[in-house]
């Protein structure tokens, strides 16, 4: 596999508070990356660089091998979708609408929707439940509704790079599972490089092939989920006592405050 994105000493400062810096590392084609971190540690920041949203202060960001600079906007939105956090809409317009946007990068001379151009947005929306309100105004929807019509989006843009800020945000536990499993299930049919920034590592750990752990210093650590996450390094980056247990070959994790009913047994025990 060859590496679809590279970076190469990144750094990025919002006036003079540094929030990146020296960050290096390759992405190859078809994987899954977790970004994690606390709040501040420049995830979201990262995401805007990576879609050229941002601009870095120094590095460098390669799509295909190109420079991020070199691409205009509509040959960039042909490579990478991103879905935000949390967006509401201006305009008032319909699920189906929304979703038909994501064409627009593809649309020629007269700007026409094609056949295949409709067929995409159909698959996404049934891909992501969001067909049975397709006629609805998406102002209308709920928090929940609205993050998966902005997945289904990003699907109908059929870019081969996913950027994806807290993807399962407001979503409850069937539809923060059913997303992940269609985002993987895209990395693996359809060889789509996903990124995900993330709170939750444990569904991270559970699908992700590599992981970004940021800290609030800078630093920063890159590998193999399974290597990156541990009950020790999250301890130290998110500086909150966790206990990591087994389900299966693949661990969970459990953050442990000062109140927490087991934190004494759990440290009794040595976990």
């Amino acid at each position: 596999m060859s590496n679809i994105i590279e970076v190469k000493n990144l750094s990025f400062a919002y006036s003079r508070q540094v929030v990146l810096k020296d960050l290096s590392f390759a992405i190859n084609q078809g994987i899954f990356l977790a970004i994690a971190g606390p709040n501040g540690a420049g995830k979201t920041t990262l995401l805007n660089l990576l879609c050229g949203l941002l601009k870095p202060n120094t590095g460098t960001i390669k799509i295909d091998a190109e420079d991020i600079a070199s691409y205009s906007t509509r040959k960039l939105a042909r490579k990478i979708a991103v879905v935000r956090q949390e967006f509401v809409p201006v305009f008032d317009f319909t699920v189906e609408e929304t979703v038909s946007m994501a064409r627009t990068p593809y649309l020629g001379t007269f700007g026409f929707e094609s056949q295949a151009d409709k067929i995409l947005v159909r698959e996404a929306l049934q891909l992501t439940d969001t067909e049975r309100f397709s006629d609805r105004p998406i102002g209308h929807l709920s928090g929940g509704e609205r993050q998966r019509v902005f997945i289904a989006r990003a699907l109908a843009q059929d870019t081969p790079i996913l950027l994806l800020d807290e993807p399962t945000s407001f979503l409850d536990i069937k539809h923060q599972v059913d997303i992940y499993d269609l985002l993987k299930s895209a990395q693996l049919e359809k060889s789509k490089t996903i990124i995900a920034v993330t709170h939750d590592l444990n569904l991270a750990n559970q699908y992700c092939d590599d992981a970004l752990l940021l800290g609030s210093d800078c630093s920063y650590v890159i590998g193999k989920t399974t290597e990156v996450l541990s009950a020790n390094r999250i301890e130290k980056v998110f500086t909150v006592k966790t206990f990591a247990g087994l389900v299966g070959r693949e661990k969970f994790f459990i953050p442990l405050g000062r109140f927490a009913k087991d934190r004494n047994a759990i440290k009794q025990n040595g976990g």
